[in-house]
């Protein structure tokens, strides 16, 4: 999931991301300390992406942690989608990290924070949030908007044999989905 950067003026460092989500850019964000105070536990398109408060990091990195015990210590959690796949921050490389509950699997993007915004985010959703298939679901759930301690879990992971299809998908509490996906990924 690697993609060409283009060029574009850095009138705000986090244009292209703010434009592709509809925000009004009222603050210049200049850097990816501001980008997580002003966009600070936020939801984008109708729920397909969203930031954790800075209050839930600490939560959500030792959730991850404990489902995916190989990458203890080396990633700082910030984002998750509608699939309630987490984003982090790899410490030692500054590249994205996707961890995949529903798949069992974590992928390295090899994108710094900004170009995951700008480019991965903003250029090809699809490829970073499944965004076809989110609109998909969406339309074919009365356009329900996921709160933000929900996401479209699948009801048998992938991992176990589950169909990657709309109707394999209901609304979830994030916290029991990660709690009930635990296990099977660690046996």
């Amino acid at each position: 999931m690697v993609h060409k950067v283009e060029n574009y003026r850095k009138i705000n460092m986090f244009e292209k991301f703010l434009d592709f989500v509809g925000c009004q850019k009222n603050e210049k964000i200049s850097s990816v300390n501001e980008f997580c105070e002003v966009l600070n536990g936020k939801s984008f398109l109708n729920g397909m992406y969203r930031l954790f408060k800075t209050d839930d990091i600490e939560k959500w990195t030792a959730i991850t942690e404990q489902a995916f015990p190989l990458y203890k210590g080396r990633f700082s959690v910030f984002g998750y989608d509608w699939l309630g796949r987490i984003f982090a921050l790899n410490k030692k490389t500054g590249t994205v990290l996707l961890f995949e509950p529903g798949t069992g699997e974590v992928l390295d993007i090899p994108a710094s924070f900004e170009d995951f915004h700008n480019v991965e985010i903003a250029d090809y959703n699809e490829d970073s949030l499944a965004s076809d298939f989110f609109k998909k679901w969406f339309f074919q759930n009365n356009k329900y908007k996921l709160k933000n301690s929900e996401c479209a879990g699948y009801k048998v992971p992938l991992f176990l044999n589950g169909d990657d299809v709309i109707e394999n998908l209901e609304v979830s509490d994030m916290e029991v989905y990660w709690e009930i996906m635990m296990p099977l990924m660690n046996m």
